[in-house]
């Protein structure tokens, strides 16, 4: 049951993630890192229904944590990329190649090798009040170093570092999951007498403001990568040091475990860097990579195609051309 909620939340999470990319990627530029680009959001109907699939993965990620570990749930979100490339294949007309099924394969062998060697477990004890202060003020660290260096460098770095500073906020939110689920399962009205409840909402809305911010710094190739990569790896960190998770490290086991990881993250990042995940066609990185143009919906083409170059438009392939409609082909110059 744990593992089929982790997939699910997966899935749900990558559905999440395309929604409010199209949501947020006609957003003016100068509404990074300001509640503009929160407003400009809400105004978006397909940006609303990712929050939607948000709720839906916040709640099967929380039944799983609460009946699993950090360390066993939190890799299987992994598969989100999985997803995305089938999502993007099928919804938006990319061509699936060999990288990236070489980067599915060894994703999903690199999971699985490492949840077959690690047999992660027993994260049942209960975290001190130091506990948290000392992880909480960890993370709290990474993120604000994060943020910090998304002020200079090219768009893909500050899309990585904004993508590194949502994970490290997910995944610390992940660890207050579990305990407000704990606290849940002893009578729903106990987790308002804990403060993790009060952090829960302000960490979760933080990590989600940050997660925005790295979807429109740049190509989704950066922060898709820092996102999916970088929560595993805090959230077996975390779930070691507050909730004493267990991995089977004796003997060859361990090294085991950590080329399984290597092999994971390897493909995981392959699949994130591939023209499939990052859309970057044309010239002008900013619009190119709207999703929305290769949409089959005509209400989400006809919200952004204005705002698009011809050339841009006219760089398309023919099977998403031929789909678009009628005012935008009519833009495009006749032969």
């Amino acid at each position: 049951m744990v593992y089929i909620l982790a997939v699910a939340s997966a899935l749900s999470n990558a559905l999440a993630s395309i929604l409010q990319r199209m949501g947020v990627e006609d957003a003016p530029e100068s509404s990074s890192m300001h509640l503009s680009l929160l407003t400009h959001a809400l105004k978006r109907g397909v940006w609303l229904l990712g929050f939607a699939f948000i709720v839906i993965t916040f709640l099967m990620q929380a039944v799983a944590l609460h009946l699993g570990d950090l360390s066993q749930v939190q890799p299987i979100l992994t598969t989100e990329l999985l997803f995305l490339v089938l999502l993007l294949a099928t919804w938006f007309r990319f061509r699936i190649g060999p990288w990236e099924w070489i980067g599915c394969l060894a994703a999903a062998g690199g999971l699985a090798g490492f949840l077959a060697f690690a047999q992660p477990g027993n994260g049942n004890q209960a975290p001190t009040n130091l506990g948290w202060i000392v992880v909480g003020s960890i993370c709290g660290g990474v993120v604000l170093l994060a943020i910090a260096l998304t002020m200079r460098g090219p768009r893909w770095w500050r899309a990585a570092m904004f993508g590194t500073a949502g994970a490290v906020g997910f995944a610390f939110t992940a660890a207050l999951i579990k305990m407000v689920g704990n606290y849940y399962a002893t009578g729903w009205i106990h987790i308002f007498g804990h403060w993790q409840t009060y952090a829960l909402a302000i960490c979760g809305v933080g990590s989600l403001f940050l997660a925005q911010n790295a979807f429109l710094a740049g190509p989704i190739a950066a922060s898709q990568t820092a996102l999916v990569l970088v929560d595993p790896l805090a959230s077996i960190a975390i779930g070691i040091g507050l909730f004493g998770d267990n991995l089977r490290t004796a003997g060859a086991f361990g090294p085991l475990e950590a080329l399984s990881l290597l092999v994971m993250f390897g493909g995981a990042a392959a699949i994130a860097h591939s023209p499939l995940i990052s859309g970057m066609k044309g010239d002008d990185e900013r619009y190119s990579e709207m999703l929305s143009l290769r949409s089959r919906s005509k209400r989400l083409v006809e919200a952004v195609h204005e705002q698009v170059p011809t050339d841009v438009i006219e760089q398309l392939p023919p099977t998403v051309l031929e789909h678009l409609p009628r005012e935008v082909i009519e833009r495009l110059p006749s032969e």
